[in-house]
């Protein structure tokens, strides 16, 4: 068997999309959207580059002003934003892959600086213990505790996912994806070591789910079920987390998750960002027991995991992140043994250096390597 005969490289079916092959751009914040949070022409480029994947899923983008935390990420809670979206989708479309936008709010992964001066939000006052958050203006500052949301302040955070997922669809996305994992927001509420509160949304593992439950109930309002996807994140310690319940916690989440008749649910299963080590890790198996629709795998796979994956059933697609970083045609390479460009991690994050590691990594030329 060649590389170009992979199931990878075969077409699927996810619920009434048809996709070109079972690789998915993972989620990756490249802060390109300056500050006013705005996608560009220089975003719908970097995404063209990449339409040869079967899936395309944004950045994480924020709901609303609250949920920004990140230097220079884009947003959906603007008309500005919606019309710069646009351009995304319609080079998307122009390429013939279709492209979900990813639904964010940072929650205690924030700054004060990013709310002028108030403090980030959160399910309960416990701060992130980490090495601090960038900050606008340039520079880096410690976390601070986060501010308690009051019981009556959370359906206008429900309210924000329905309109920016109104938004998504004004600018011409396929789907979105509900970002509930790496220690954001809806992850925050999830699990019991962020959530310690004792009202209707926390204690118990059903009351911690609600909040989830109910943006992605207020979402389907605009998208039908099967153009929403979710993220969890059960085995990682990205932004300070990991709980001792962890199993009992994302068993229930994706079992409850299984009857909407989602268009996927996206398991961040890898261990590539840290592994909480409060159990062992939860694996595709675990969520194919509860969870009967598609399921993308992410988090650290290259060609050959992402094809075992696959092969032994554990995935129907598998999410790929930082090669695409320097290998805009990662499919092609994949499919023909071509090897794999070296991205320079300082420029991951580069927002004023526009094109400078976003736009300007080659294609592969077989004719330079031939000669």
């Amino acid at each position: 068997m060649t590389a170009s005969d992979l199931a990878l490289f075969t077409p699927f079916r996810l619920r009434d999309l048809d996709l070109r092959n079972r690789i998915v751009l993972a989620p990756m914040t490249r802060a390109r959207a300056g500050e006013e949070r705005i996608a560009n022409d220089l975003m719908a480029e970097y995404y063209a580059q990449r339409a040869g994947a079967g899936l395309v899923i944004t950045e994480a983008t924020t709901v609303s002003a609250q949920g920004n935390g990140w230097v220079e990420s884009p947003g959906i809670y603007t008309d500005e934003m919606t019309a710069g979206w646009r351009k995304v989708t319609d080079a998307m479309h122009a390429a013939g892959s279709p492209i979900f936008l990813q639904l964010w709010h940072c929650g205690r992964a924030s700054h004060s600086d990013f709310h002028g001066g108030e403090l980030p939000v959160a399910p309960s006052a416990v701060k992130l213990e980490g090495d601090g958050v960038h900050v606008p203006g340039g520079g880096k500052k410690p976390h601070e505790t986060p501010r308690a949301l009051e019981t009556n302040e959370i359906p206008g955070i429900v309210a924000d996912y329905r309109e920016a997922a109104r938004r998504a669809k004004e600018a011409g996305f396929d789907g979105v994806e509900i970002h509930s994992a790496n220690g954001y927001l809806l992850d925050q509420f999830l699990q019991s070591r962020t959530n310690h509160r004792t009202d209707a949304y926390g204690g118990s593992v059903e009351n911690r789910f609600r909040l989830l439950r109910e943006v992605v109930e207020a979402v389907r309002e605009i998208f039908p079920a099967d153009r929403i996807g979710v993220r969890l994140a059960p085995n990682g310690v990205f932004n300070d987390m990991g709980s001792d319940d962890f199993r009992e916690t994302f068993t229930f989440a994706a079992k409850e998750l299984d009857a909407y008749g989602l268009a996927y649910l996206h398991v961040m299963d890898g261990l590539a960002f840290g592994f909480h080590e409060k159990g062992e890790p939860m694996t595709l198996e675990d969520f194919r027991a509860v969870f009967t629709g598609p399921i993308i795998a992410n988090c650290g796979y290259d060609r050959d995991s992402a094809e075992e994956a696959i092969q032994r059933g554990g995935a129907d697609l598998v999410a790929i992140g930082r090669p695409f970083i320097a290998n805009p045609d990662l499919v092609e390479r994949y499919r023909n043994d071509w090897p794999l460009a070296e991205s320079d991690a300082s420029t991951w994050y580069a927002g004023g250096d526009g094109p400078t590691g976003y736009t300007d990594y080659p294609a592969y030329d077989e004719s330079v390597t031939a000669s």
